[in-house]
């Protein structure tokens, strides 16, 4: 499913990319425009701020579920007796304390160096899960992981042998699972490459600016991603196989306790997350401006008023919603369905004029269109059953 979802975000991004060269704009706001008129730039709009806030209510998740268990590791807590254990009130404080100064700020700058600290966290991540595939045994029922942690591999071999037939069916990969989270996959995994939004602010900014160029950029960007998904789900499901909890971080806790890797990995992964956050605001801001107030002059009330305002909405969003996964689920069904695959071809089908209805790239935009809609009806409609009967 990987390989497939990475694919086709690299040939919607040449339709977005083909698309701008010829409507003549690198605003996917005034591609829309031109395509649809208002239709046109309130879908566009509104997938990107949806896409945005779901990718910011999944990062201050993980300040939610990781940061209450940093501090209880620091002060040896156990118990959730204090404020400061209390995922909802630092998420509040962390988004008033950190993201709100960060994302006042007029335009991106040095935000740029705190991205690329965010991606080498996430590679520290990547080196651990890797690592601790070989570190934990086997099968994480509580009785055998207490027996590996507690007692010498000697007696570990004389354990109860009933223990160990009982746990070897779950340390077997299954290469197809089925069940009731599998909905999730397909929108989950097109949430994860969305990137289209950022694509013609990139582009504009590209030295030495061309198409070729560009999608040179977005075939290494889809590589390195594309890796680093392939390589955490593979040696996470590897550890645990059926174990894996929704959070992977979680799951480790579950099998080692306090651990000092693990606690280094949740500082990194906090620090990735709350200092990407700034970044996805800035498009969400521009997008509601140029709905709201195109060819108006910057306003400092405007800005902090926008900036605001979508940080209560994600904070709502991250403390009322149950689970991480709903939200992707969600996000990845509508909005990124319509960024990857509806948009860009609509907009390709619309503007391009050289080519014909009739031509190769035109039947396979139709094509890319109409997949889209399969998705995104498919994945909502499953998801929604889901709920239903959970």
């Amino acid at each position: 499913e990987r390989v497939f979802v990475s694919i086709f975000s690299l040939y919607s991004v040449h339709l977005l990319l083909k698309t701008s060269n010829e409507g003549g704009s690198l605003l996917y706001e005034q591609l829309g425009m031109k395509a649809f008129g208002m239709p046109g730039k309130l879908a566009a709009s509104g997938s990107i701020t949806m896409q945005n806030i779901g990718a910011m209510s999944s990062y201050l998740y993980i300040v939610k579920y990781e940061l209450p268990l940093v501090i209880k590791a620091f002060f040896n807590i156990e118990e959730e007796l204090y404020w400061y254990t209390n995922g909802d009130y630092l998420v509040i404080l962390v988004s008033l304390l950190l993201i709100l100064p960060l994302s006042l700020l007029k335009n991106l700058g040095y935000l740029g160096y705190t991205s690329g600290f965010s991606l080498l966290c996430m590679v520290f991540f990547l080196i651990v899960v890797i690592c601790k595939k070989f570190q934990i045994p086997c099968g994480t029922e509580h009785d055998l992981i207490n027996a590996t942690l507690n007692i010498t591999m000697e007696q570990l071999l004389t354990a109860n042998e009933t223990n160990v037939n009982a746990t070897y069916d779950s340390c077997v990969p299954k290469y197809f699972v089925f069940n009731s989270k599998t909905v999730y996959a397909v929108p989950i995994l097109t949430f994860s490459f969305v990137c289209h939004p950022a694509i013609l602010p990139i582009y504009e900014e590209l030295k030495g600016r061309s198409r070729r160029r560009m999608m040179k950029v977005s075939n290494v960007s889809f590589f390195a991603m594309f890796l680093m998904y392939l390589l955490a789900a593979l040696f996470g499901y590897l550890t645990f196989y059926g174990k894996v909890e929704a959070e992977l971080l979680h799951t480790y806790s579950a099998v080692l306790g306090t651990d000092n890797l693990l606690l280094i990995v949740r500082l990194a992964v906090l620090m990735a997350v709350i200092l990407t956050v700034p970044v996805v605001i800035f498009p969400i801001r521009s997008s509601i401006t140029q709905l709201l107030c195109a060819g108006k002059e910057f306003s400092w009330v405007r800005h902090c008023i926008i900036t605001g305002a979508i940080l209560v909405c994600t904070n709502v969003l991250v403390i009322f919603v149950p689970t991480i996964r709903d939200i992707f689920g969600v996000i990845g069904a509508s909005a990124a369905a319509m960024l990857i695959f509806i948009l860009p071809s609509a907009f390709y089908i619309k503007l391009v004029k050289k080519e014909s209805m009739q031509s190769v790239q035109k039947i396979g935009a139709l094509l890319f269109l109409l997949s889209g809609i399969i998705v995104m009806i498919g994945s909502m409609t499953l998801i929604i059953v889901d709920w239903i009967n959970n």
